[in-house]
């Protein structure tokens, strides 16, 4: 589901990589807050990744959503479109092939809709890659230590990630990784595939959610070639800006950070609970600090995205 708008108002003529050494750069926030607003049901092993197969247009919309509010980078709908996940579903796999192609062109589209409008920056899609845990939809995302090996890992990611590349993005956004061994497999898998990432943890404190020490888990990516930034995501505000330190110096490379709201997750009961402690006025702090890819997560929705657009600007 596309537009007629031409492909040339919507492919940033600037990468992104340039794009960061020039300045900060406004990520978007979480895409299932900016559904389940619009009306739609979460509920759902395949989370926002169910929309792709019976409401694209919906995600065009909510993309179009965060670009209009300041966003320069949208990340796509497949963090929990899997192979193996579609599979469960009944879905095969050259539909499932289709649906991840779909999830950047809607988000390339949105960016089509958005320079008709009048948004003159370069808009940018990141391809979500989520991680092993995200298919299990069981919360062991936040957890990591599978019980799988990184060769395993790797296996898994490796056809999806070619899928997403094959489609075009600007970036791969390999997020919300729980530990460093899934990180070490997410590193190889992206290797030769011609797309630039960026790597980003989800941390509780200095460390991993697995418990490695951000520092050790940072430094892999130092020498990987295909990664353009390095950083966290989906922890507590709170945890960013030591985060920001430790990836700037142990990688030499920008800074991404998008926390959620401050809010927990409950998994059992698939809701976010607690109080939100995200404020748009810690930007600036998390810029001066070395942050460079800026945004948001789950529970952070387009008039916070706005508040960071106008801070970094």
């Amino acid at each position: 589901m596309t537009s007629d708008i031409p492909e040339t108002l919507a492919v940033p003529s600037v990468p992104l990589a340039e794009a960061l050494a020039a300045g900060p750069v406004v990520l978007d926030g979480g895409m299932s807050n900016q559904l389940e607003s619009a009306g739609h049901d979460l509920s759902d092993e395949l989370w926002s990744a169910r929309l792709l197969a019976q409401r694209p247009e919906a995600i065009t919309e909510a993309h179009l959503a965060y670009y209009e509010a300041g966003a320069d980078v949208a990340i796509t709908s497949s963090y929990q479109a899997t192979f193996e996940g579609f599979a469960k579903r009944g879905i095969e796999r050259e539909r499932a092939a289709e649906l991840l192609a779909l999830s950047v062109g809607l988000a390339r589209d949105a960016a089509r809709q958005a320079r008709a409008k009048g948004v003159r920056r370069p808009l940018y899609v990141a391809a979500s890659v989520g991680p092993y845990g995200a298919m299990l939809a069981d919360g062991s995302e936040y957890r990591g230590r599978y019980g799988l090996s990184v060769a395993e890992l790797e296996a898994f990611h490796r056809p999806r990630l070619e899928v997403l590349a094959a489609a075009g993005p600007d970036v791969l956004a390999l997020e919300t990784v729980p530990d460093s061994d899934e990180a070490e497999a997410l590193l190889r898998a992206v290797r030769g595939l011609g797309v630039p990432a960026w790597l980003s943890y989800s941390v509780a404190g200095d460390r991993t959610r697995a418990g490695q020490p951000l520092e050790e888990a940072f430094a892999p990516a130092a020498d990987a070639d295909e990664v353009i930034a390095v950083g966290v995501n989906c922890c507590v505000p709170e945890d960013v800006p030591a985060a920001i330190e430790t990836a700037a110096r142990v990688t030499g490379k920008p800074v991404v950070v998008y926390p959620n709201s401050g809010e927990s997750w409950n998994a059992g009961a698939r809701r976010w609970e607690g109080r939100s402690s995200f404020s748009a006025e810690e930007v600036t702090g998390w810029r001066t600090s070395g942050a460079r890819l800026i945004g948001g997560c789950c529970r952070v929705g387009p008039e916070a995205i706005s508040g960071i657009a106008g801070a970094l600007r």
